[in-house]
């Protein structure tokens, strides 16, 4: 779990070394252990450590083989490194470290691009190999790669704000990542990000760059959502779910020479990982929770389902209640650190307990994804419940933030274009191997939405700190499997029914019975007081009204009753303005 950057010139000139310097610099709260850097000819490389696997200096990088000169940059972790390890030597390879770093550059040079087939695990890569650079993420996007086209070459970064630093860089806004962000609750799906100049591999996908400045993608990864061939029990899938589920676990504790913990948010999720991993065996496993101040409408934590858990399988358990005088004081760092601008509320949250975390454990296991995969969000049987309109329009009606005509009235009139948001969700509902309507719903959420929201936002979060977030609940075979389920295994009980199913007699029936929960951050969802105040200047900016996004009349209607204007997944209207404007001052 690193931070990665890098140049390639086109025009045949030595990259710029302050160039690199700059980028790494954003960087170093990614990888606090060790820096690294390697130039040839037209490139350059970098790398910011943070030493999970293999702590010894045989794994630092760059990589760099002697025999061919391929040099690799990498962020993330491969489970199946040791697998892939011996079958390399029996291929002919001699391996020189005891990491997964290794392994992926001698993956490369026996398989060529086709070594991401062979990688089980989160990851984002660089490879030159003294003709082409090449570029390789994750199926699902755990791991984040952007980039930039100059000029004169191509730069890529862990983090849009690496490519910021080193200059160059369009930062028009893009006004269909604009209406995506206002319509999908921040998401902005690749290649697109907020800004003209930036752009992001997309997950499951690799590229190609040529030193002439030609780029090839290549998609190596999709999910099919359909029934297999032999039916199944409900009996039978539930324990293929749950072997799925306990190999996932297994592989995100045993791939680690640090100590590894749990973020026990007091729901289903998460206390059924602190359940299997002490199936597994663990001792002494330590687990973390963060809880906020109650507003009336809501309680600001959880410890009464996190603290059971804990007591059943005696972990260290660690609690923190933060103040909401902290959480605004500490806002402006939490934002900081967004590669790309959250509106969900518990971005704040993951930061907060997550510099706690990094204090006594460097890696832990998180629950994200579960409700995707598993359909746990209440939307869902919304959705599944409707019998009229097209796919776009049952998905729409419960799920967008805005729908098109809201979205003009909100941004000037020179960022109202089509309905790019619905066009987009459209065509991907619309693509072929899914089933039913909540196959296809399910499977946009697990392998787009969720990369650009409650992923993206747990990596940022936990980065800030040096602290690698493992999410089993998406490792790829787990999915593929989960995909091919019947949907009805998922929406029954309200809800994730199989995971219901695994996790009874396992942790206490309050955990499972309990109305789905969020990570509680009531005061980002009832604005009110000193929060409403710092929405309001941010709103009321001098570069705010110069930047001209909003229209004023739409925010002078969210100012004067914040907590009338919620969206559909009840999220705060008021916030998501004052959010975005406040990353475009710290992001310029």
């Amino acid at each position: 779990m690193c931070g990665i950057a890098g140049e390639l010139r086109f025009d045949g000139r030595t990259p710029d070394p302050e160039i690199l310097t700059r980028m790494l610099a954003r960087l170093a709260r990614r990888g606090p252990d060790a820096e690294g850097r390697h130039t040839d000819g037209a490139v350059q490389l970098g790398h910011r450590r943070l030493a999970i696997i293999d702590l010894s200096p045989r794994s630092a990088q760059p990589m760099i083989d002697a025999a061919s000169g391929a040099a690799l940059v990498f962020n993330g972790t491969i489970y199946n490194y040791p697998e892939l390890r011996a079958e390399l030597i029996a291929l002919g390879h001699v391996i020189h470290s005891d990491g997964d770093t290794e392994v992926i550059l001698r993956s490369y040079l026996q398989w060529g691009e086709a070594c991401v087939e062979h990688l089980h695990g989160m990851f984002a890569f660089a490879i030159w190999n003294r003709e082409t650079l090449f570029l390789a993420r994750d199926r699902l996007g755990i791991k984040p790669l952007y980039y930039s086209e100059t000029g004169a070459g191509l730069r890529f970064a862990s983090t849009p704000q690496a490519l910021l630093a080193a200059g160059g860089v369009d930062t028009g806004i893009d006004a269909v990542a604009l209406h995506h962000l206002f319509t999908l609750h921040a998401v902005v799906p690749a290649p697109r990000t907020i800004y003209n100049g930036i752009r992001k591999l997309a997950p499951g996908t690799t590229l190609t760059v040529y030193a002439g400045g030609k780029l090839r993608h290549r998609k190596y990864w999709s999910l099919k959502a359909e029934r297999p061939p032999q039916a199944r029990s409900e009996a039978e899938w539930t324990e293929a779910i749950h072997e799925s589920l306990r190999q996932a676990v297994k592989k995100r504790i045993e791939i680690a020479d640090v100590k590894v913990g749990v973020l026990l948010s007091g729901g289903l999720d998460s206390s059924l990982l602190v359940a299997l991993l002490a199936e597994q065996g663990v001792s002494d496993l330590m687990t973390f929770t963060v809880g906020f101040e109650d507003q009336p409408e809501e309680r600001g934590n959880e410890f009464e389902y996190s603290d059971p858990v804990a007591a059943m399988y005696g972990t260290r358990h660690h609690k923190f209640l933060i103040p909401n005088a902290d959480v605004l004081r500490r806002l402006p760092e939490a934002v900081e650190q967004m590669s790309e601008p959250m509106f969900a509320q518990d971005a704040v949250a993951f930061y907060l307990l997550s510099e706690q975390v990094s204090k006594t454990v460097k890696v832990v296991q998180s629950g994200q994804g579960a409700d995707e995969v598993f359909g746990g969000y209440f939307w869902y049987p919304r959705m599944a419940a409707e019998t009229t309109g097209s796919p776009l329009d049952r998905f729409r009606k419960h799920y967008f933030d805005r729908d098109h005509d809201e979205f003009c009235q909100l941004a000037a009139a020179d960022y109202c274009g089509p309905d790019y948001t619905g066009e987009l969700i459209a065509a991907h509902l619309a693509e072929p191997f899914a089933d039913a309507f909540i196959d296809q719903v399910l499977r946009m959420d697990t392998t787009m939405l969720i990369t650009d929201d409650p992923v993206k936002r747990v990596d940022n979060m936990t980065m800030a700190w040096g602290l690698e977030a493992r999410v089993p609940f998406l490792d790829h075979q787990l999915v593929e499997l989960a995909a091919s389920m019947p949907p009805e295994l998922k929406l029954a009980s309200e809800g994730k029914h199989v995971l219901k199913q695994i996790a009874r007699g396992l942790i206490p029936d309050a955990v499972i019975d309990r109305k789905k929960g969020y990570f509680p951050m009531p005061a980002l969802k009832f604005v009110r007081g000193e929060f409403l105040d710092f929405m309001r200047d941010i709103l009321d900016s001098q570069a705010c009204r110069e930047r001209g996004l909003y229209q004023h009349a739409y925010v002078e209607k969210l100012l004067d009753a914040p907590e009338q204007y919620h969206t559909r997944i009840q999220g705060s209207k008021l916030w998501h303005l004052a959010l975005l404007e406040y990353w475009l001052q710290n992001n310029a």
